[in-house]
This record gives C-alpha cells, sequence and structure tokens, in this order.
C-alpha cells in the first residue's frame, strides 16, 4: 500500500515583499504621492483622524502591506458606522 503524499506548504510571505515605498502606495491607493504623504502620522497629526502607519528605515518613509490592509479596514468600518 502506497504511503499518501504530502500537500506541499507555501513558503511565508518575505518581510521584505511586504515593504512598500511611497510611490507603491501611491500606486495601491491610486493616490498622489503627495496625497500618501498626506496621510502619514508625521503630516496627519491635526489633519487625519486615523493615519496611515509607517516606518521610517534609515531616515525613509517605509510601509508594511499588511498595516496598509489593515488601515483600510479600519477606514471602511469607520465610514459604517458613520
Amino acid at each position: 500500500m502506497p504511503l499518501p503524499t504530502a500537500t506541499p506548504i507555501a513558503p511565508a510571505p518575505s518581510l521584505l515583499n511586504e515593504i512598500l515605498t511611497v510611490s507603491d502606495v501611491a500606486q495601491l491607493l491610486k493616490f498622489s504621492k503627495g496625497q500618501v504623504y498626506d496621510l502619514t502620522r508625521s503630516r496627519a497629526k491635526v489633519r487625519q483622524t486615523l493615519p496611515i502607519p509607517t516606518l521610517r528605515i534609515n531616515g525613509n518613509l517605509r510601509f508594511l502591506r499588511s498595516d496598509v490592509e489593515k488601515w483600510l479596514r479600519q477606514l471602511s468600518q469607520e465610514e459604517r458606522a458613520n
């Protein structure tokens, strides 16, 4: 009797594939780069109640795709509540 074959497990997504630049986020959201900068914590303290989460890596602004997706879900839930 042959042994059952195991189903291959997909590798976990690399964290490097999850790091996005301002241009990447702008393309993802269909915004200009300036609009993305306006949504960040550093510029949004007064203007945004829910600023997009950012990372600073060696002085460069970066985003985690999972954080951007979570932020979008939060915005959507906030809109539905209003």
